[in-house]
């Protein structure tokens, strides 16, 4: 671990002697050491940039803000460690401003620091940079299509679409509502790697994105997804309402409505069955491009989800702007709401906005009861979340389904959940 460089902003000497210490014997070597902002930019400025830095917030003559500001508008650290006895919501405010301002928040550690959790920190940092950080590369790529990642040719179109098709597959999560029916699914992308197993989007994402293969991912999924739709009404002789997520660049393709249009009317489904979630709403733009497409799919009849709201760039100001019929609350507001009274105003109000502004809402990252109740609790809304049922195969879902009679409940689904009363 001795390539790391780290820099450390404590004002209390002894502590700040024990986290050299700990980051020596962990391996790091290459630290700077600050006990006021100042001396933290005089070290950054003649040696330069740093991996991670490890901050303490309050300060005698600053504070820590000052400096975390400092780092992310002038790239001079890639990841943070807020280490503070700050109250819980000042922590995580802080998190929140260094995210937003571009900074990988590690963790917010209470004082005194451990040095196996600093250890276990700095490992799993490097392990994330070596599994592709934010600069893949070839050989990477070559390895996660299953191609021989010791060729030195750059992966051809044709390997990639095979690829794509041979190893992308749909995995099904339930959505149900706050009685325990069954509201319809959202399909979840995975790789299935020949000798690594199966993959989470993390792990192959950016590299089908460097590779220019997400809209080939994209196409796929729908396929896959409408597949399932169509042979649910063909079995069991109902449509089952289906989610799927897309990138913001297919919305730059003039054709993409017309060819969605055309995969609708080849599995013979309604388009009212299928909403489009778009996740990264930071690149959505309310120029001519952008709204032309959203438009031009509600007028098919698709509907339109927010996937990231009030996680990513999406603002309210973009719900009036953009014609979306749906917002997801994502996991970060979600998990341990039952115990979290901000947490559930927060996704309290969302609910109350969104029947006033007649959208859908779905409450999602539900993994555990006391979470479930607490959603349940506030108000009419669509829930998902491993709790309900974990994402499954097109097989596995349609067992799950011809297992869950309706009993006591207005959709196939609750039974299976074992949520309905």
């Amino acid at each position: 671990m001795h390539t790391l460089n780290v820099l450390i902003l404590e004002d209390n000497s002894f502590q700040l002697m024990a986290l050299h210490q700990m980051l020596n014997a962990n391996g790091v070597f290459n630290v700077l050491a600050a006990e006021n902002v100042a001396s933290a930019r005089r070290s950054l400025e003649s040696k330069g940039p740093v991996d991670i830095a490890i901050c303490d917030l309050y300060l005698e003559q600053t504070d820590g803000l000052e400096l975390i500001r400092d780092l992310a508008l002038q790239q001079q650290a890639k990841a943070l460690i807020i280490l503070s006895d700050a109250e819980p919501d000042v922590l995580e405010g802080t998190a929140g401003m260094a995210r937003e301002l571009g900074l990988k928040v590690l963790a917010c550690l209470p004082k005194p620091a451990s040095a196996a959790v600093i250890g276990d920190l700095l490992c799993a940092y490097q392990q994330h940079s070596r599994q592709g950080g934010s600069e893949p590369n070839q050989a990477m790529l070559r390895d996660m299509l299953a191609l021989d990642p010791f060729v030195l040719d750059e992966v051809s179109r044709e390997e990639g679409l095979a690829a794509v098709l041979g190893c992308g597959v749909a995995h099904f999560q339930p959505v149900i509502n706050q009685h325990g029916g069954l509201q319809g699914v959202e399909a979840l992308a995975r790789w299935q790697h020949p000798e690594r197993g199966l993959l989470m989007p993390a792990e192959f994402l950016a590299l089908l994105e460097f590779a220019g293969l997400q809209e080939v991912l994209t196409w796929h999924m729908l396929e896959q997804a409408l597949e399932l739709v169509a042979g649910v009404k063909l079995v069991m002789g109902y449509w089952l309402p289906i989610a799927v997520n897309i990138p913001t660049s297919i919305l730059e393709r003039a054709l993409f409505p017309r060819q969605l249009e055309a995969l609708l009317r080849r599995f013979e489904v309604p388009a009212r069955m299928l909403t489009l979630e778009v996740v990264d709403t930071t690149q959505l733009q309310t120029d001519k491009a952008h709204v032309e497409a959203l438009l031009r799919l509600r007028m098919i009849g698709c509907k339109l989800s927010i996937g990231d709201f009030g996680a990513g760039g999406t603002s309210l100001q973009r719900l009036l702007e953009l014609p979306f019929t749906e917002l997801k609350i994502p996991p970060v507001f979600v998990a341990g709401m039952a115990t979290d009274e901000r947490k559930q105003a927060l996704v309290g109000g969302a609910m109350n906005m969104a029947k006033r502004m007649a959208m859908g809402v779905v409450v999602t990252g539900i993994e555990s009861m006391p979470d479930f109740q607490a959603a349940k609790s506030l108000g009419a809304a669509h829930l998902q979340g491993s709790f309900i049922a974990d994402p499954m195969s097109a097989a596995e879902m349609r067992q799950w389904l011809l297992e869950a009679p309706a009993q006591g409940c207005d959709c196939p689904g609750g039974q299976a959940a074992g949520l309905c009363a």
